[in-house]
């Protein structure tokens, strides 16, 4: 979803359009049927007009509620929120003038397609999933008259050909999305002839909820001389940062040789199937001097950790700092991350999002804010933000949030934070996610850190929640169940871990997580999750059995 920001000033320029991405709500199936229940009011309006269901784009949200501000009547201490409220009503129409008078400088777009490669019938099998990538986009930076450097796309694979006006504007507009987050930076660039490659990622959701995945890869172009870097950009709805790196390596390395060269490679993989997770796909490709290569791409197990890789996170914090942040990202407060590169930005935020599984974070989420998009972290809602360091100033002047450095020279990892973060876990649960985390190893590969950091942070949601089927209460007649939300926390013995799910209850991932579970049929689960609250049971029947003996 694009939500524009809308700030009236008395300089030259009257309005700016803040821009942020937030991801979809998605739960355990990716579907998810939602109902207002038991919060009412503009405080409720205002913590859920930033979601949008992952199934909406195909159609599947039934019954998600509407909202009219008319009928909305606050209470006093409400009165302040009505003004960012209203803006909603022209956020859309703003952003779409924006976009349309930024037009007038329309940026080149290069094609080496020899033929439109888009039918009906690939179309909708891409929009299924089962596509590698929408498409392939190169963002160059081009010096305006103004003597600044401007990002504009300067290549796209495939060149989408045969679309009616509305697609075509909102293509445009995506695209102008894209320059934006792969040179967050703005206009402060200069010639360089040094220039260390990085990759990160970003995410786009659409107003229809559908989301997006934006990778990129920013090098220094093949030349003489000082040239400013350009980014190599795929966009696609599938999650899987660790193979669409493998892929940009083989973009990189056919880039210089030729560009001609990118295109065949990228049909080969455009007309694959995204392999089922464990699986491998072969992509067969010629290169020069090198014959028919077969490139083979392979999707991990663990489809939900395909995403993410853990080890940034571990060399940039410790096992204590990481705890802390996952308490506060846990209680859906504003976090802030701090970095020089983008890659540490990108790939620390998508990990920390990933501690909370099974559950989602909801959300205002940006891996890396662009310069533009600064504001947002004056919103009053919850968001995970990355920021470049340089930026800090702008971000420190906050209160009630924590602001988390991952800078190496860094003094404090903590420039900002409220100060309960130690005290949000129940203690004795929190002692069993460090200890939990010491068995990692200092030069553990990705799959033995994704498999130790699981196993860590995982069996906190068992021991919490983890009995939340036994509570949702279900009648023969095929109708939603209904979850006894009192019951389900008064069971529980410990006072610490009863305080602490209490609150969990309130925030809005277990709400998206607990509603899903209401609509599906008597044990349906399946997943890690649902095994790991099997074998949990289990144990404590055996231990059971053993203290009657």
């Amino acid at each position: 979803m694009w939500l524009i920001h809308i700030n009236l000033r008395n300089d030259k320029q009257s309005r700016e359009i803040r821009r942020s991405t937030l991801i979809p709500v998605r739960t355990m199936s990716g579907e998810v049927t939602r109902r207002i229940r038991k919060r009412h009011g503009l405080k409720n309006f205002k913590q859920r007009w930033s979601e949008q269901p992952q199934g909406a784009a195909n159609g599947k949200e039934k019954d998600a509620p509407t909202c009219d501000l008319s009928t909305v009547q606050p209470s006093e201490d409400e009165e302040v929120e009505r003004g960012a409220l209203k803006r909603l009503s022209t956020m859309w129409s703003s952003f779409r003038a924006k976009l349309n008078r930024d037009q007038v400088k329309e940026p080149c777009h290069e094609s080496l397609d020899s033929a439109p490669v888009d039918t009906t019938a690939r179309e909708q099998r891409y929009m299924s999933g089962h596509y590698f990538f929408e498409y392939l986009v190169v963002v160059s930076l081009k010096k305006s008259k103004e003597g600044a450097y401007e990002p504009q796309i300067t290549y796209q694979f495939p060149k989408r050909d045969g679309m009616v006006r509305f697609q075509k504007e909102e293509e445009e507009k995506t695209l102008k999305a894209i320059t934006l987050f792969c040179f967050p930076e703005g206009i402060s660039w200069a010639p360089l002839t040094e220039y260390h490659s990085e990759t990160f990622s970003f995410v786009l959701t659409e107003i229809d909820g559908s989301r997006r995945n934006g990778y990129c890869r920013r090098l220094l172009p093949h030349g003489n001389g000082a040239r400013p870097p350009e980014a190599f950009c795929i966009i696609s709805r599938l999650a899987c940062f660790g193979l669409f790196s493998k892929i940009f390596d083989e973009v990189e390395k056919r880039h210089q040789i030729s560009m001609a060269m990118i295109y065949p490679f990228m049909q080969s993989l455009r007309e694959a199937a995204f392999p089922a997770p464990g699986n491998t796909v072969k992509i067969k490709s010629f290169v020069p001097d090198k014959g028919t290569e077969i490139i083979s791409l392979t999707r991990p197990l663990d489809s939900w950790l395909e995403h993410v890789d853990f080890r940034t996170l571990f060399r940039c914090l410790t096992n204590e700092e990481v705890v802390l942040v996952f308490a506060a990202a846990v209680m859906e407060r504003r976090i802030v991350f701090i970095a020089v590169e983008l890659s540490t930005l990108s790939q620390v935020i998508h990990a920390v999002a990933a501690l909370l599984y099974p559950f989602t974070w909801q959300h205002t989420f940006i891996s890396i804010v662009p310069e533009i998009l600064i504001d947002v972290v004056m919103a009053p809602t919850p968001y995970l933000l990355g920021v470049q360091k340089r930026l800090m100033d702008q971000v420190t002047d906050q209160t009630d949030l924590l602001v988390v450095d991952l800078s190496e020279d860094r003094k404090d990892t903590f420039l900002v934070h409220i100060g309960d973060e130690k005290s949000i876990l129940p203690p004795k649960l929190q002692d069993e996610i460090l200890q939990a985390l010491r068995n990692r190893k200092e030069k553990s590969t990705v799959e033995e850190l994704n498999s130790v950091v699981s196993e860590a942070f995982l069996p906190f949601f068992v021991k919490t929640v983890g009995h939340f089927d036994l509570y949702v209460t279900r009648n023969s007649k095929g109708q939603p169940g209904v979850f006894q939300s009192r019951a389900f926390y008064k069971t529980i013995k410990s006072k610490t871990t009863r305080h602490f799910v209490k609150k969990f209850l309130q925030t809005q991932m277990f709400d998206l997580f607990i509603q899903e579970v209401e609509q599906q049929p008597a044990n349906p689960q399946q997943g890690i999750f649902h095994k790991k609250i099997v074998e949990y049971q289990e144990q404590k029947k055996k231990e059971k059995a053993k203290k009657r003996h």
